[in-house]
């Protein structure tokens, strides 16, 4: 069981990995046949794919941070690079074309798991700012300029 838990995470960042640079080189090359997808989500990506950036730029971020994860280098910075994209998916899924929701869901509880298992590298965006203890920090009105302390000569 030791021997499991320890290849867990591996496992997870090879299999997302896996997905996201499949599905991403998908994108641009057309190699896995799609089946048509319901109205409301043929719009939504004809919308996307009108723009004639967004497709692209989102296939890109997606190969990016799959190879990133399959190299296994700077695999928090990949999570964070995908985590909205993993949002859209799985809201993709679950209101405009329910028969991928499955595999949406297997994504968000492989990403959720490497994000708690990599969460040391995260700590700091979510600790107060240093001499705070919680509170917020006071912010001057534009246009004022911070008070000059003087100093002995």
């Amino acid at each position: 069981m030791d021997k499991l838990t320890s290849r867990a995470p591996q496992a997870a960042r090879l299999l997302l990995g896996a997905i996201f640079t499949v599905f991403g080189l998908n994108g641009f090359f057309n190699f896995l046949p799609m089946p048509p997808p319901p109205p409301a989500a043929g719009a939504f990506f004809g919308a996307l794919a009108a723009t004639g950036y967004m497709l692209p730029l989102l296939k890109s971020f997606e190969v990016f941070a799959g190879l990133l994860l399959l190299s296994g280098r700077m695999v928090p910075f990949a999570l964070t690079l995908l985590a909205p994209i993993v949002v859209n998916i799985v809201a993709f899924h679950l209101f405009l074309a329910p028969q991928g929701l499955p595999l949406a869901i297997v994504v968000l509880g492989l990403g959720s798991y490497l994000a708690v298992v990599h969460r040391a590298a995260y700590r700091a965006l979510f600790a107060a700012p240093h001499g705070t203890a919680g509170a917020a920090p006071t912010r001057r009105p534009t246009g004022q300029a911070a008070p000059q302390t003087l100093r002995a000569a």
